[in-house]
């Protein structure tokens, strides 16, 4: 399975496992959830379409997931740039890190890997290993950011502590590319960025 293919597949299986927030619709979120679950999307757009409409974060973020993969309703890449854009703007990690994937290979919106790094850059600062993995790649590859080893090691490094196998390989990969001293730097910056943000 392309790596591609089984990170969009694992966004999905983090969408269903996550808890809806106390506000308002929670119950709503939560049936829509069940009925994700159990593979009864138009069940689950009933319930998420209101509050998605409603501004309710995850609501949106989710739907924007069905458009994306085409669950419960035909499959629209421009329709799931809108719906993560809404739960992106309202600082939720998981919309962030689609966003900044359909920026970097250009689906619903022109391809932009600019813009795709703002967007792994929000995720990936509040912990999102995807989005580091992902900003690993574009520091490792020059793509929107300049080439930079050291970034790269430092975000591969802080996406493999969190399990990422695929980050480590990459992280490897960099190394072999840099100097000690280049190594060095970049776990120095990994252990910072774990200091700073410890929650």
């Amino acid at each position: 399975m392309p790596l591609r293919t089984a990170r969009v597949i694992g966004m999905f299986c983090v969408a269903l496992s996550i808890g809806a927030t106390p506000i308002a619709g929670a119950a709503d979120f939560d049936k829509g959830l069940t009925a994700a679950r159990s593979g009864d999307y138009a069940a689950a757009l009933q319930e998420f379409r209101p509050l998605a409409e409603q501004g309710h974060a995850s609501a949106q973020y989710t739907l924007g997931l069905m458009h994306n993969n085409g669950h419960g309703v035909p499959q629209n890449h421009a329709e799931a740039v809108t719906w993560y854009r809404k739960a992106a703007e309202q600082g939720n990690a998981l919309a962030q890190f689609g966003l900044g994937m359909m920026y970097d290979d250009g689906q619903g919106v022109p391809q932009d890997y600019a813009e795709a790094v703002t967007w792994y850059r929000k995720a990936a600062e509040q912990g999102n290993a995807s989005a580091q993995f992902g900003l690993g790649m574009m520091y490792g590859q020059g793509r929107g950011v300049p080439e930079d080893y050291v970034q790269a090691h430092m975000w591969f490094n802080l996406a493999a502590s969190q399990g990422d196998t695929n980050a480590a390989g990459k992280r490897d990969i960099a190394a072999d590319l840099m100097t000690n001293q280049q190594i060095a730097e970049a776990q120095a910056l990994a252990r910072e960025w774990v200091t700073n943000n410890r929650q």
